[in-house]
């Protein structure tokens, strides 16, 4: 499973950006899928979660209610619409297929079995 993040960029606080993530298998369909984040000298955090059929979604704490999560499985597509963008959310940001269906547990690294490469987000005026 190979998995294309795209969509990062430079954007001014308070702005938004929509990444993306493709996968390469027709089997996405029946996998939770999530993004996390890394910041320079930090480790790699949960962002963001999503079950295989879109219906259970999961958000750390500081992104709720400025970020969103969905996913086309026609297109084996997920989506993080990233609004109301702040400078502590500028990372390196990564799409990952989880292990199951259900996305349990959601925001545990290890639980996740094919990464994408990244894709850089930075909030700065």
């Amino acid at each position: 499973v190979q998995l294309q993040a795209s969509g990062g960029g430079l954007v001014q606080p308070g702005g938004s950006l929509r990444l993306s993530c493709t996968a390469s298998a027709s089997i996405f369909s029946i996998y939770a899928m999530g993004w996390f984040r890394q910041a320079p000298g930090k480790e790699r955090e949960f962002v963001a979660a999503i079950n295989w059929s879109g219906i259970g979604t999961y958000y750390e704490d500081s992104v709720k209610g400025r970020f969103t999560i969905s996913r086309d499985n026609a297109k084996n597509t997920v989506y993080l619409q990233m609004n109301s963008l702040k400078p502590e959310d500028t990372a390196v940001y990564y799409c990952a297929q989880h292990r199951s269906p259900s996305g349990v547990p959601y925001s545990t690294v290890a639980e996740y079995a094919y990464w994408g490469q990244g894709t850089q987000v930075t909030v700065s005026s």
